[in-house]
């Protein structure tokens, strides 16, 4: 019966061949029909097998086989592509190190930031610009007013990564956690009363990119959330990320600085990373105010300036008070500013933070981080547990220089920063300023300084060179911090805790001491610092005259240690000289202000001194307030 069944379906089968041939193909696949270990087995051999067992007629022998498909072309082809693959991203930098991780995008959460890219398409960028700036920062601002005040029509383009048109940097730690509530979020009090929006001109002082090269008269175009990605120095192109391509006549790169991360927070789950802020931009600002609750907990990570500015900020402005803010202050060093100040001086600027209601925490680290709840549950070295809303890290910043590594610039191994000669060029007809840029210095030697006063002087140096003028960088740029009504000071040259320091103090008036406390309160201090700087404002003070004298050179080990026997009183106000070598390579005016002119004048004569306290003499310490002036005369 069985047998029967399969002649019966063999001679159907072979009266319709056709259609075993089309079945045969599909299953085949059309390669050989071998699959594996598993044989497959023709249909028409079948067939022939069961007719032939009953004598009856065959059908005709099947085809031969196609010959066996090559394969060597293809995988050459695939190995040649995969080399030439690896060797372009090789080139690119792919391989340098590992990537950081994606950041968070907070845009989507936040109803407020309405931003977005402009122009919405680079097909609207200019294919060519006379000059070209990427960053859109304090130095590229400085150097575009530079290049039209010798160029008035001249045509400069600004591309910057962030969505928003240049502003100033200070005030988002400084001035705008003290602005009064009815201000508006980004405008701050300046020393003389009035109000300045933190962004350098309104939106309409600026060019649409796609009209920036119809300018009969110039101007500056900002095309903002684009990326340059790579510098075709020889043929002057710039590439950027989605490979929309720019020419131009000269380039300024000031990409500036991106702050630091620790490890610890860089790797953590997300819930935790969405609670850390590295506090950089407006947008850091304005995601921070937002998020600071009534009974809001804030651990700062950080003894620097940025961290010791908005733990002092957090705690005693006026909006996060009202919200009873809690704000805890953690370091490895030993005291606030220990890079920067003398140790005794560090530890006195801790104490005046407590006082100011910061809890500070020196020499301790964060081992662990893991949410607990709706809290950040921070372990410490100790083993000691802190329960926090939130964490601001605030360990430093280093240079942003990814095009360095796709555009065949040179970076400095000990600085960072592009190396930069004493004009600030990296190549012919590409200059950089600000952060990013290592500059040599006369004096002190290779450098590279994150101020915002050498950002304002290197990038307006940057574009007088950009136009021919060829003038060589000789600027020692300032910088100055406030930590509440007893701590103010400016400083300039090199300004390091490892080199010894001598001071010379002496104790505020009570008139000085009231003054302090209103102009913290108003933000005055830090306003006016910042207009001075934005306008590169020196104060004409008497030419300094030091000559040297019988007396016994001074020893800065020894008087430092004298430094810190004295009563905590004692530093009220003074001056700390920075020595190499013997030599005055840096000055701190603690509580003393309208003296960066002296100070500037000394670090010039880079010399050494018989006795600096005869040189502490020119910024007048012990000199009364005009006012009790006035009325010991009446």
């Amino acid at each position: 019966m069985l047998s029967v069944s399969r002649i019966a379906v063999g001679n159907v089968r072979c009266v319709h061949p056709g259609f075993v041939r089309a079945r045969k193909h599909i299953s085949a696949g059309g390669f050989t029909q071998t699959f594996g270990s598993r044989r497959w087995i023709s249909i028409k051999e079948t067939e022939q097998k069961a007719i032939a067992s009953r004598s009856g007629p065959t059908c005709p022998p099947p085809p031969p086989p196609p010959p066996k498909q090559s394969y060597t072309g293809y995988i050459l082809g695939a190995i040649a592509l995969t080399a030439g693959g690896l060797g372009l991203a090789y080139y690119n930098g792919i391989f340098d190190g590992p990537s950081p991780p994606i950041p968070l995008d907070d845009t989507k959460e936040d109803p407020r930031r309405k931003k977005q890219t402009y122009p919405a398409s680079s097909k609207d960028l200019p294919k060519h610009v006379p000059y070209l700036l990427i960053g859109g920062g304090t130095a590229s601002i400085a150097a575009f007013r530079s290049i039209r005040g010798h160029d008035p029509k001249a045509k400069v383009m600004m591309i910057t990564n962030e969505l928003e048109m240049p502003y100033m940097r200070p005030p988002l730690s400084k001035e705008l956690w003290f602005n009064p509530t009815e201000t508006e979020p980004l405008k701050f009090r300046q020393w003389n009363g009035s109000e300045r929006s933190i962004f350098y001109e309104s939106n309409d002082y600026y060019i649409d990119p796609s009209k920036l090269s119809d300018a009969v008269n110039g101007g500056v175009a900002v095309a903002r959330g684009y990326e340059v990605h790579r510098l075709d120095v020889v043929n002057r192109k710039a590439i950027l990320t989605d490979g929309t391509e720019i020419t131009y006549d000269k380039c300024l790169i000031a990409t500036g600085a991106r702050p630091k991360n620790l490890p610890i927070f860089e790797s953590a789950p997300r819930d935790v990373r969405e609670r850390v802020t590295l506090f950089k931009n407006v947008h850091d600002f304005e995601q921070l105010s937002s998020k600071l609750d009534d009974g809001c907990r804030v651990a700062i990570v950080g003894g620097g300036f940025l961290g010791s500015e908005l733990a002092c900020a957090l705690s005693k402005s006026e909006q996060t008070r009202k919200k009873k803010v809690e704000v805890f202050q953690l370091f490895h060093e030993g005291g606030n500013m220990a890079k920067v100040l003398p140790e005794y001086l560090s530890s006195w600027t801790t104490a005046r933070l407590r006082e100011e209601g910061v809890t500070v925490w020196p020499k301790t680290q964060v081992k662990a981080v893991e949410m607990q709840g709706a809290k950040l549950k921070l372990t410490l070295m100790d083993d000691s547990v802190l329960l926090v809303d939130r964490v601001i890290v605030a360990v430093g910043s280093e240079p942003n220089t990814d095009l360095a590594k796709t555009s065949a610039l040179e970076v400095d191994s000990q600085n960072g920063g592009f190396l930069v000669d004493a004009e600030l060029r990296a190549r012919s007809n590409v200059f950089v300023a600000g952060d990013a840029a290592c500059f040599y210095d006369t004096k002190f030697g290779r450098r590279r300084v994150e101020h915002h006063d050498h950002a304002i002087v290197s990038g307006r140096l940057a574009g007088e060179n950009m136009v021919g003028l060829n003038k060589p960088y000789t600027h020692q740029s300032m910088f100055w911090s406030d930590l509440g009504p007893r701590i103010s000071y400016e400083a300039i040259g090199l300004i390091d805790s490892a080199l010894p320091t001598v001071a010379v103090f002496a104790k505020r008036t009570a008139e000085e001491m009231s003054r302090a406390v209103a102009a913290v309160t108003g933000g005055a201090n830090d306003s006016e610092k910042l207009q001075a700087a934005n306008a590169n404002v020196s104060v004409d003070v008497k030419a300094v005259s030091i000559t040297g004298g019988e007396q016994k050179q001074v020893e800065p080990a020894k008087e430092q240690s004298k430094g810190q026997q004295e009563p905590e009183d004692s530093f009220d106000k003074g001056v700390i000289f920075y020595l190499r070598d013997k030599k005055v390579v840096g000055l701190v005016l603690w509580n003393v202000f309208n003296r960066m002119g002296t100070a500037r004048k000394i670090l010039d004569q880079h010399t050494e001194y018989d006795d600096l306290n005869e040189v502490a003499k020119l910024f007048n310490l012990h000199e009364r307030p005009a006012e009790d002036a006035e009325i010991e005369a009446e």
